[in-house]
């Protein structure tokens, strides 16, 4: 699955790339139009919180209302609609840019801070914003997250 979120649901599109999907997020401000034209053309699923809006397209799969506020609310009624599988591919796509990860070169894992470098198994950049993503305490705090979104822990 494929996903395209609207701007109230940013934060819910970067849990997804986290659990590895593929998730464009449109600036704020974007028209519906463009919204739908791209959901459309890259055969994503539009992810929205605007009831107004949804109300005025035909019933179809490719356009999910949410009824949330709160992330955590968001994520289990998404779970809820949709097969979201939170343990997909977990920390292989950019949180920032939505790009795939790879593994981070030698020189890049010494870009890494000393304290996190000692501690870090592994190391990913990403090749199209520069980001460098390792598995410090925060990450163990996401997985957590995911596998409680997962019905697992």
């Amino acid at each position: 699955m494929e996903f395209l979120c609207d701007e109230m649901l940013k934060g819910l599109g970067r849990w997804l790339r986290a659990a590895g999907y593929d998730v464009a997020v449109e600036p704020d401000g974007t028209s519906d139009k463009v919204l739908l034209e791209r959901a459309r053309d890259e055969g994503r699923i539009l992810l929205t919180r605007d009831r107004r809006f949804a109300e005025q397209l035909p019933n179809s799969d490719k356009v999910v209302l949410l009824d949330c506020y709160q992330e955590d609310d968001c994520i289990g009624e998404l779970s809820e609609k949709l097969q979201v599988n939170w343990l997909y591919k977990p920390f292989s796509r950019c949180l920032v840019c939505n790009t795939p990860l790879i593994e981070a070169t030698s020189e890049q894992w010494d870009q890494v801070p000393d304290f996190s470098r000692q501690r870090a198994t592994r190391v990913l950049y990403c090749p199209s914003c520069e980001q460098l993503f390792w598995d410090g305490s925060h990450v163990k705090r996401m997985k957590e997250r995911l596998k409680r979104a997962a019905g697992v822990a």
